[in-house]
């Protein structure tokens, strides 16, 4: 089969979610950081574009604010895609994003081939760290969310809570984020792009759709099942065109190339203000 037929794997409506994802991600981490930094001369040129430390202040909070509607939003979206038909079983699927006791015994044949000792997974829709990588998204949002919205107006906040409160809720918002920030510039962008088969960039998430031999590599027991199942025709569609394949890569490595930016400084500024200290 020629390698311009690639497989759909993400609906525009999903694709769109990832985006959405990306830009506030990306704002919120800069925005944030220039916000942690700001008595860095670092700090303070990541604010400038936003009009200094107020103004940075001002989009983190309402960049936070529309990225919970849209958390809002894809929670409302999830409940709509459910079978409701066929619930609870539907939830336990080959195509469900919900941990089941198959990733347990994937991730465990993954470690034993990563060391050598056995043969690797055959993964059906999902991996183990796709489901990982989306359920993180969840936990994390809730833990900024709540925490941010306690802090967004901390004059107001503090008639229903003490102060300490607040500070534990500052220094948890923080650390979430920075692991965050750290997972997805480090573990993510290694997991989706750098790796030997996807390198250097995966558009996945861009087009909405990968090559047939490429999933017969990473997901051969989702290919197997959708042949089997008489559905591979209707999944088929073209590769994007080259225009559009530089724009995704253009696009892509400038995100990032901004998210190492921001962890680098970000370790090298840990570091001379410990010096000064």
């Amino acid at each position: 089969m020629s390698s311009k037929i690639n497989v759909r794997r993400f609906s525009l409506t999903q694709m769109m979610f990832h985006f959405f994802l990306i830009i506030t991600f990306m704002l919120l981490s800069v925005t944030g950081i220039a916000w942690m930094y700001i008595e860095t001369s670092w700090g303070k040129a990541l604010a400038t574009p936003f009009g200094g430390y107020v103004g940075a202040l001002e989009v983190h909070r309402i960049t936070g604010l529309i990225l919970l509607a849209g958390f809002g939003i894809h929670i409302l979206y999830t409940i709509w895609k459910v079978d409701w038909k066929h619930f609870p079983r539907s939830l336990f699927s080959r195509d469900s994003l919900v941990f089941q006791w198959r990733d347990v015994k994937d991730f465990i044949l993954h470690l034993g081939w990563i060391l050598g000792l056995s043969k690797g997974p055959q993964f059906d829709r999902w991996s183990w760290w796709e489901k990982f990588d989306y359920w993180a998204v969840w936990w994390g949002l809730i833990i900024v969310g709540v925490t941010g919205l306690m802090l967004y107006d901390p004059v107001f906040s503090s008639d229903y809570m003490p102060g300490w409160l607040l500070n534990i809720a500052l220094w948890v918002h923080r650390i979430e984020a920075v692991l965050a920030m750290a997972h997805i510039f480090t573990i993510h962008f290694f997991i989706e792009h750098w790796r030997p088969r996807c390198f250097p960039f995966s558009a996945t998430m861009f087009e909405g759709s990968k090559s047939i031999e490429h999933l017969r590599e990473e997901h051969p027991a989702w290919v197997a099942r959708i042949e089997a199942e008489g559905r591979m025709d209707e999944m088929l569609c073209p590769s994007a065109p080259v225009p559009l394949r530089i724009l995704y890569f253009g696009v892509g490595y400038a995100l990032i190339g901004l998210g190492v930016f921001l962890l680098v400084f970000a370790l090298l500024n840990v570091g001379l203000l410990t010096l000064k200290l």
